[in-house]
């Protein structure tokens, strides 16, 4: 099956993005079940990430604009080890719900990638290198997951990805849950 390949705005981060500053605890009282309260996430997506830690070169350039839910860029860009820190769900639920899509690392903590997968919420690529150093954040990109590639339409170059291998499966099927029922492991 051809996937569609994924496209938009680069947001760019630096390495050991943890779980308490891609949502911080103060931000959990929120319903992710209330359609209003649900939005909350994404207004407050990466808002735990100090300025000197973002790896933007630019400063600190906020997810989402001041008063928005829903952030102009679709493909985080990362260092090293994303997603360190505690097993929160609300990590990759309130990235996804921000309108992010996909993120591109050499690393992540396998807690934070398996709850991507699992849940549907968004698709981890690893990289082979860090292309943190080579991207910058507003880059148009597009990743092409049969190739596996990184293709940045700014600046005319591409990069390699690691085939998502095992996980690819559940990926495209939008979560292990729909993975399960697609295969009739679980009734419908």
């Amino acid at each position: 099956m051809k996937t569609k390949p994924i496209t938009g705005k680069a947001f760019v981060l630096g390495k050991n993005i943890d779980t308490d500053q891609i949502i911080p605890a103060a931000h959990l009282v929120y319903s992710l079940s209330d359609p209003e309260e649900r939005k909350l996430y994404g207004k407050y997506a990466l808002s735990g990430v100090p300025a000197e830690e973002s790896g933007l070169p630019q400063g600190n350039i906020p997810l989402t604009r001041e008063d928005e839910t829903e952030s102009e860029f679709s493909i985080i860009v990362a260092s090293d080890n994303f997603g360190c820190g505690s097993s929160r769900e609300h990590a990759p639920a309130c990235l996804e719900i921000a309108g992010i899509k996909a993120i591109v690392s050499p690393s992540y903590a396998r807690i934070f990638y398996r709850n991507s997968v699992d849940g549907g919420f968004l698709t981890p690529y690893e990289s082979e290198e860090d292309l943190s150093k080579k991207i910058r954040t507003g880059d148009e990109l597009e990743i092409d997951s049969e190739v596996p590639a990184l293709i940045n339409h700014t600046r005319g170059e591409t990069y390699k990805l690691n085939p998502l291998g095992s996980v690819a499966d559940i990926v495209h099927a939008g979560g292990i849950f729909a993975y399960a029922r697609e295969n009739g492991m679980v009734p419908r």
